[in-house]
């Protein structure tokens, strides 16, 4: 049987803050902004979060190799956004939970070189912790800061130790 870590009132508040850094503007800006760290940092991976940051930044040529979607923004259904995914993978993690079959799902998108979509049935926000925590060194992961702008979190030591913290105060 799976278990699955739910995330307490307390920590849902906390992770109302951003987890790196945040660039704040209009999906134009903030594509912009991160274009330009992609190109200086050049990260092992570029790993989305969100349906509107996916779809934002295939738009703007940031391409990501993973992409964690559930096809809704802000809760409410979306079409599908359109990529060009060399695989699709499913999973299913309930809304303010980490299902523990999300972290294979998430280790298989990537371990390989191809692009990958993982379809979410539930909801995709917390997958941001599980993806810092298995991405390789250096990766970005960037999610949709709501009405603010965008979050990019690079993947170190430090970072992931915090990430654990968060994920080991779950119920």
């Amino acid at each position: 049987m799976s278990k699955i870590r739910r995330l307490t009132p307390k920590l849902r508040e906390e992770l109302k803050a951003p987890l790196g850094l945040l660039i704040q503007g209009s999906f134009d800006e903030t594509m912009k902004t991160l274009k330009e760290l992609t190109r200086k940092e050049k990260p092992s991976k570029v790993i989305s979060v969100g349906d509107a940051v996916s779809n934002s930044m295939m738009k703007h040529d940031v391409s990501p190799q993973v992409l964690i979607v559930d096809n809704k923004v802000m809760r409410e259904p979306i079409r599908p956004i359109a990529v060009d995914a060399d695989q699709t993978l499913h999973v299913k993690n309930p809304a303010g939970t980490l299902a523990d079959e999300a972290w294979a799902v998430i280790k298989e998108a990537l371990r390989g070189k191809r692009r990958t979509r993982v379809l979410v049935d539930g909801e995709e926000d917390l997958l941001t912790l599980v993806a810092v925590l298995c991405a390789p060194e250096n990766s970005l992961v960037v999610y949709g800061q709501p009405h603010e702008g965008i979050v990019v979190v690079k993947v170190t030591e430090k970072m992931r130790e915090t990430v654990r913290c968060i994920v080991d105060s779950m119920e």
